[in-house]
């Protein structure tokens, strides 16, 4: 399997990080780590693709973050504002209609 991921994946990870905050509080590794194992590794985004999107999700009111002290480890958590469950709902249709368009495109079959 590759360790990277297709061009075409592009905002892709932004999709993922707001739908897996939309769901609880989580910090940067731990999305990371979610995003690998519920893909079953089939996408793995490192910290430098992941926190690059978290920045910018919080710059633009997406997600608020809050410092936590856990186990002696200070950890900066991420929440879904009201601005981000739209932002989510609306990529969340965009990747429907997307997804939909390319699989009637390749009518079902494998190349």
């Amino acid at each position: 399997m590759a360790k990277t991921n297709p061009s075409f994946l592009n905002g892709v990870p932004e999709l993922l990080v707001l739908r897996l905050l939309s769901r609880r509080a989580m910090y940067g590794y731990e999305i990371v780590q979610e995003i690998r194992l519920q893909t079953n590794e089939g996408l793995t985004f490192g910290e430098g693709c992941i926190y690059p999107y978290l920045h910018y999700l919080e710059a633009e009111k997406f997600v608020r973050s809050r410092r936590q002290e856990v186990g002696g480890r200070s950890r900066n958590y991420y929440e879904l504002t009201a601005a981000g469950h739209k932002r989510l709902a609306r990529l969340t249709d965009e990747w429907a209609r997307v997804a939909t368009a390319v699989a009637a495109l390749m009518g079902g079959q494998h190349a």
